[in-house]
């Protein structure tokens, strides 16, 4: 019995950790994302860029790690729900943080489709083609524009109900 508690507890805290990571590493991969285009969002790369390869060199650690701290995240978000055998019905802010984070990950596995190509080019090219890195980024902002935004505002939202936890069922004396 203690072990099983362990394990769940072993789980939350992975999970709450890995997506606090995540969550802090992708605002600031999209300050860095930003910064590489013009003002305007028009998608054109930043007149004052003066070394695109080294600004990439520079994205790759952001990049990467959010592709691995999601997927640990999810593994054990998911592994957290399984071993705890906590009831949604009963707890609706659990609930909704298991929408939250189950509704948005097909868009952010699609986004990370894109990100493994990133990190492919990156880490494994033997030539980093800037050129194509940065058509690869546009292809983040363009098919999924709005998205970064709602998934941080979402997860945010996330640490609100786990802190607070507002919708619990409370358990009446019945005399």
């Amino acid at each position: 019995m203690k072990n099983k508690k362990l394990s769940v507890d072993l789980t939350a805290f992975l999970a709450l950790l890995s997506g606090s990571i995540w969550l802090g590493v992708y605002i600031l991969r999209m300050f860095i994302s930003y910064v590489l285009f013009d003002v305007d969002m028009n998608l054109v790369i930043n007149p004052d860029m003066q070394n695109i390869n080294g600004y990439l060199l520079a994205f790759t650690p952001a990049v990467n790690t959010t592709f691995i701290v999601y997927a640990i995240f999810i593994t054990t978000f998911t592994l957290f729900l399984i071993t705890s055998k906590i009831s949604l019905k009963e707890n609706g802010w659990l609930f909704i943080i298991t929408l939250i984070v189950y509704i948005t990950l097909p868009f952010e596995v699609y986004l990370m489709t894109i990100d493994y190509k990133i990190i492919l080019q990156l880490d494994f090219a033997a030539a980093v083609d800037s050129n194509y890195i940065i058509s690869l980024i546009r292809d983040r902002f363009e098919n999924l524009s709005s998205f970064p935004v709602i998934i941080i505002l979402s997860y945010c939202s996330a640490y609100f109900f786990l802190i607070f936890k507002p919708f619990m069922r409370k358990k009446t004396d019945e005399n």
